[in-house]
């Protein structure tokens, strides 16, 4: 005899419908008995309304070319900040004592729950990110828009909460941008001031500097070659003038010296006289002498006539007290006006000495000047570098300031990029939790799994022999006669009966099961 233990071939089709027609009531009882405690479960679960509100990212109103943004950080950058400081405990539960949200329960419900109101809040808000789905525009996968969700126990107390939360998301980005916006413009303002200050220390420097080397600056090149160029002009017509004066002084004293010469001839001539007579020869010689000193002497007295006429020596005191004695006795000599005349172009003589040694200091001096002009250039151009850096500086946050006050203006006015509920927070009208029909379901399915595991395992623990197949491979011999079931009177009705029961009890599960999900369906 083979042994028992023997493994069995697996069961066909018709043997595994035959198990599914013994243990359909293992199957049928769990599964109506799942679903049931699951379809009441979810309708006793209290359910959440779920409110949803879009807000649109509105871009700037006033075109970038006119009014730049001083605010350069991404929207979803903003959202995300935005997001972590509305989802704070502070904030959070301020909105859970208005609305006197998560209050503490007693239920299965509450059970589950956290008992963190804020955290059980922070998991009922969900923030949702929408981008532009345009394939070929500039502002392709950019954010345009997010949506707000709110759960709640009432479809009302969902939509006040999610109005609330979006009025704190409308009014956080107007509040931060300006706070940005404002921040940028004050920075801008603070480093425009250590602007000004170096660049009025630079300037201070370089005015220090100019007022320092006046006259060496290279401004003044031009107008120092200019002076230069005249003052040696002046001082050549000085040197010419000096020339004629001398060459005058020489003349003057020759004349004098001549004048004086006639007047020993007359001496020598008397002191002849008193010794000889007028036809001694050495007599004779003066009288000549002195006849051609006479013509010289008129000559002289005729040239200092003129020359006194021509020459203006109103300046000199000694002249001028001459003159006043001539004019006060009536007369004066030929020699007092030659002495007159020397004294004269001595003084001038001196005078263009002196002008000449002045023109030539100042020539020194101006020559100085334009040779010490490079170098004073050279450190003129260092001082005046970082008076240029500074100013270029300075001129560029003050470029900077001015248009950051223009995009703060357009904050202020609302005229920036801003958020806008697009999409009011709505009110829901069917719970968004639990899905009756997906609770229904599963519960459903799990039936079905327990009573196919029950039947598996009623049908592994009850050996039977059932049939003439069942004997093969327990016994050696082959079944030769089978003997059909002998019935009683009265037992085809029985089972009949039993068989109809059964059946309307199966139509009634099933009834109720379609019924129950098409409920489901219906209120969600």
């Amino acid at each position: 005899m083979i042994d028992e233990s023997q493994d069995r071939a697996l069961p066909s089709l018709e043997d595994s419908w035959a198990i599914v027609r013994r243990r359909r009531w293992w199957v049928l009882l769990p599964m109506f008995l799942c679903w049931a405690v699951a379809w009441v479960g979810g309708w006793l679960w209290p359910a959440t309304y779920q409110s949803e509100g879009l807000i649109l990212v509105e871009q700037q109103q006033v075109p970038e070319q006119y009014v730049a943004r001083n605010v350069t950080l991404d929207v979803q950058d903003r959202v995300q900040s935005m997001t972590q400081q509305i989802l704070s405990r502070t904030r959070l539960q301020a909105v859970i004592d208005r609305f006197h949200l998560y209050p503490p329960s007693h239920s299965l419900s509450g059970l589950l729950q956290t008992r963190d109101p804020v955290e059980q809040m922070r998991k009922d808000i969900t923030i949702d990110l929408v981008r532009s789905d345009n394939k070929t525009g500039n502002r392709r996968g950019e954010l345009t828009a997010f949506k707000i969700s709110y759960s709640a126990r009432s479809p009302e107390l969902a939509q006040q909460v999610n109005s609330e939360l979006t009025s704190i998301f409308i009014d956080e980005n107007l509040k931060a941008q300006q706070q940005l916006s404002e921040g940028t413009t004050a920075f801008l303002d603070a480093q425009l001031a250590d602007a000004r200050t170096k660049l009025e220390e630079q300037g201070a420097k370089v005015q220090a500097f100019k007022a320092k080397h006046t006259g060496y600056l290279p401004t003044q090149l031009q107008g120092n070659v200019q002076i230069l160029a005249g003052l040696q002009g002046q001082l050549q017509a000085t040197e010419r003038a000096l020339d004629a004066a001398k060459q005058q002084k020489l003349y003057l004293e020759s004349l004098r010296q001549q004048y004086q010469s006639g007047t020993d001839l007359r001496l020598q001539l008397a002191e002849l006289r008193s010794k000889y007579t007028d036809d001694y020869p050495d007599i004779i010689v003066l009288k000549e002498k002195i006849a051609k000193t006479e013509n010289l002497k008129k000559q002289i007295e005729a040239e200092v006539a003129s020359g006194q006429k021509m020459k203006n020596v109103t300046n000199d005191s000694v002249a001028t007290t001459a003159e006043a004695e001539q004019v006060e006795h009536g007369s004066t000599t030929t020699m007092m006006q030659l002495e007159s005349q020397l004294k004269a172009n001595q003084l001038e003589i001196q005078n263009c000495e002196k002008r000449q040694r002045d023109l030539e200091s100042n020539i020194s001096a101006y020559q100085a000047r334009l040779n010490l002009t490079p170098a004073t250039e050279a450190e003129l151009a260092a001082i005046s570098l970082g008076f240029e850096e500074s100013k270029s500086n300075y001129d560029s946050l003050l470029q900077k300031k001015y248009q950051s006050q223009l995009a703060t203006s357009l904050e202020q006015r609302q005229q920036g990029e801003q958020f806008s509920v697009i999409d009011p927070p709505s009110l829901p009208d069917k719970p968004s939790a639990p899905n009756h029909l997906l609770v229904s379901l599963g519960g459903l399915v799990l039936g079905i799994v327990v009573g196919l595991v029950l039947s598996a395992l009623m049908e592994l623990t009850d050996i039977r022999i059932r049939k003439e197949k069942d004997l093969e491979g327990l016994v050696p011999t082959r079944v030769l006669v089978s003997i059909p079931h002998l019935g009683m009177a009265g037992e085809d009705r029985l089972r009949m009966l039993g068989r109809w029961r059964e059946i309307a009890a199966a139509v009634g599960i099933v009834v109720l099961i379609v019924a129950g999900n098409l409920y489901a369906l219906y209120k969600g």
